[in-house]
């Protein structure tokens, strides 16, 4: 079973798989395909992380792609430009780009979870298919290429463009045989010497240099993708729940599990537990304010020395002995909104929700599943082209914060705080596979993984319901970063669409009665919600495939 954003992505995965691949085989054609499919959401200039479960030992692998910052890349540098105070970079600034991850990780899924079947020539061939004849573009893809059209005309991204200048329409084909010709390098040469060196780096580094980045061929031959351990957390005693490690903000969402927990005890009994209950809402809003205030207090590059200035490590802010008490210190209650986000704080990243990711999950026949994430960060990233190359550059220094001594600030060398996580759940009984899930989009993320978890254990919802459900974002439409703490942010709530429930309307004016800030979004705004895709297996083995009504896609399986 394959679950993406796109429906000719999925098609991709589920070639590969009936090809004698793999998961992991076809995660890396499903990847490459929306890169055809969504560049408005990813690229092989952007980040990719993944989790991959395997049948055989029950363990669950982490791949983490996340590319560093440049070797001159400097605090000082930035006041140079103008970038003052506690500001971050602005996300168009050639400063912002890192070394991107993605092809590194494409490579690396199938040389170490490959079948063997399938080499990273073979997995590429859809997405060269897609980009020589040009896919129709989606209706929201389309929508959210055609927002960002001056920002590619500003860069010259004309290979993001049709002949006329301005984005595709839904419907419309959209060749690109310039990435066509990149992914025909990749495949051939590998990923270090078929994009880290060669043509390709030397397109990445002039283009990046011409615009005032200072990102180096040195820095792209230095990259490499890193397998650390996946951190997890148990939720109600039935699945275990597992997330990519710092800088990641995975953490946000086991924190936010483990405040549920610890403050509703029992999600699952009466009518407050019923679809729309106003209480379990309630303590999932609370709980992932307190989770994003401390995450983005000490959520940093591990390996850096900067690391050392976290206040408390991962392992801490995961336990459960932890999120029993700080919901006492923060004075969670269910009779309302807490107040105050003491002792963590949240810097200067706000938490302005964003789209602008692609998430999908591909599970196997001999029992394996692949959680697969890939983003340029906002749309497309910095909207800088390497000239030939038909791909923009992602802007993931963007969050990176410029505040001396924070773990989080601006650095040589650091890879920034990163917003996509995969996830994954397995049973915590006998460790076989729960699901392969995700919800992308920015800050969304781990907002998304903690109420689709809550609908599938608390509420018994299969993956299609469960991603059905309303949603709510902390952040509004309008919320900048920076503009509210994140324990005073608005609660951006999903309208009640055709044929909904009207219990959903009765929640949200509940919430408001509880001293929630809501702001109710409806229309193509509600990808602020996110875009996810779940792919669980159920006690007798069978697949149970979800898509996003909030996007493109679809799940398919055979």
């Amino acid at each position: 079973m394959v679950a993406s954003s796109q429906t000719l992505a999925t098609e991709a995965g589920m070639r590969i798989l009936r090809r004698g691949g793999n998961a992991a085989d076809a995660a890396v054609a499903v990847a490459a395909a929306l890169n055809v499919c969504e560049p408005t959401s990813t690229g092989i200039g952007g980040d990719a992380f993944a989790l991959v479960y395997d049948a055989k030992t029950k363990k669950v692998s982490a791949v983490q792609g996340g590319g560093a910052s440049p070797a001159a890349l400097t605090l000082a540098l930035c006041r140079d430009r103008g970038h003052l105070g506690t500001e971050i970079v602005p996300s168009t600034d050639a400063l912002a780009v890192m070394v991107p991850g993605a092809p590194a990780v494409w490579e690396d899924v199938i040389q170490r979870h490959g079948s063997g079947a399938i080499t990273l020539a073979d997995a590429l061939e859809p997405a060269i298919e897609l980009a020589e004849t040009g896919p129709p573009i989606g209706p929201v893809t389309a929508e959210l290429w055609r927002r960002q059209e001056d920002l590619l005309r500003a860069q010259g991204a004309t290979c993001m463009l049709t002949k006329d200048g301005v984005a595709p329409r839904a419907g419309e084909r959209m060749p690109n045989p310039e990435l066509a010709n990149t992914f025909r390098a990749l495949g051939s040469k590998g990923a270090m010497d078929g994009f880290y060196a060669g043509p390709i780096a030397d397109a990445i580094v002039d283009a990046v240099a011409s615009r005032g980045g200072v990102l180096t061929v040195e820095d792209l031959k230095r990259h490499r993708t890193s397998f650390p351990d996946a951190i997890a957390t148990t939720y109600r005693g039935d699945v275990t729940v597992w997330e990519i490690p710092p800088p990641n903000h995975g953490l946000a969402a086991l924190l936010a599990l483990n405040l549920l927990e610890a403050t509703l005890p029992d999600a699952s009994k009466g009518e407050e537990g019923a679809e729309g209950g106003v209480a379990r809402q309630h303590a999932m809003i609370d709980a992932m304010r307190v989770a994003f205030a401390d995450t983005l207090e000490h959520c940093g590059d591990p390996t850096h020395a900067d690391a050392a200035r976290a206040k408390l490590s991962c392992d801490e802010l995961v336990s459960k002995a932890y999120a029993t008490a700080r919901a006492k210190h923060a004075g969670l209650s269910p009779e309302k909104a807490a107040e105050g986000p003491e002792p963590g704080h949240p810097g200067v990243i706000g938490l302005r929700p964003s789209p602008d990711t692609v998430y999908f999950c591909v599970a196997d026949g001999e029992g394996n599943a692949v959680s697969f994430i890939n983003s340029n960060y906002d749309g497309f990233g910095t909207g800088i082209a390497p000239a030939g190359c038909g791909f923009t550059l992602q802007n993931r220094g963007h969050n990176f914060i410029l505040q001396e001594g924070h773990v989080n600030c601006v650095g040589p060398n650091k890879r920034p705080y990163h917003t996509i996580i995969p996830g994954m759940a397995t049973r915590t009984s006998d460790g076989s596979l729960y699901a392969a899930f995700g919800v992308m989009g920015g800050f969304m993320q781990p907002q998304g993984h903690l109420q689709v978890v809550s609908h599938m254990v608390d509420l018994g919802m299969d993956p299609q319901a469960a991603l059905d459900h309303p949603r709510w974002c902390l952040g509004g439409v309008g919320s900048e970063r920076g503009a509210a703490s994140v324990l005073g942010a608005t609660v951006a709530v999903e309208g009640e669409t055709e044929g909904g429930s009207s219990r959903w309307r009765e929640t949200t004016e509940a919430l408001r009665g509880k001293g929630h800030p809501i702001e109710v979004i409806t229309g193509l705004d509600r990808t602020m919600f996110g875009r996810g895709q779940i792919i669980a297996r159920d006690e007798r083995g069978t697949l149970w495939g979800g898509s996003d009504p909030r996007g493109d896609g679809c799940a398919l399986g055979f």
